[in-house]
């Protein structure tokens, strides 16, 4: 089986300049763990919700908030984002992704074209998925 079978063809993408609240909301809304970063079209980066939580304080959204804590939901995805990416091709095989991801240390791979399009991205969770049998 490839990735092309468990990836998710329409993965959420923010641009380097939108903020930490908009990120913030895009995960509140989706519930999902990552998310794509664009330059145009072209893939520049990853943002997780680890990379937010270590981004923002701790205390937003909290009774005691205070306006340097909202405050740093004002920093830029370019600022906290991954730059380092692994990506796999959509001919990639499961085994091999789980691999990588393994042994790269990261929890989600971009899926793009041999040109860098994107395409989807699999993540841990879709890797434990496909090990389990069709419902």
């Amino acid at each position: 089986m490839n990735v092309d079978a468990i990836m998710s063809r329409e993965p959420v993408t923010v641009g380097m300049d939108d903020d930490l609240h908009r990120v913030k909301e895009l995960f509140e809304l989706y519930r999902f763990h990552h998310l794509l970063v664009l330059l145009g079209e072209k893939l520049v980066g990853v943002i997780s919700d680890r990379d937010l939580l270590r981004a923002s304080s701790p205390f937003v959204g909290r009774a005691s908030e205070r306006p340097q804590d909202l405050a740093t939901l004002n920093r830029r995805v370019h600022q906290i984002m991954s730059r380092n990416l692994v990506v796999v091709a959509p001919d990639t095989s499961v085994e091999e992704s789980a691999r990588l991801m393994l042994g790269k240390r990261v929890s989600c791979l971009p899926v793009v074209t041999a040109e860098g399009q994107v395409l989807g991205i699999v993540t841990w969770r879709d890797q434990l998925r496909s090990l389990l049998p069709p419902r």
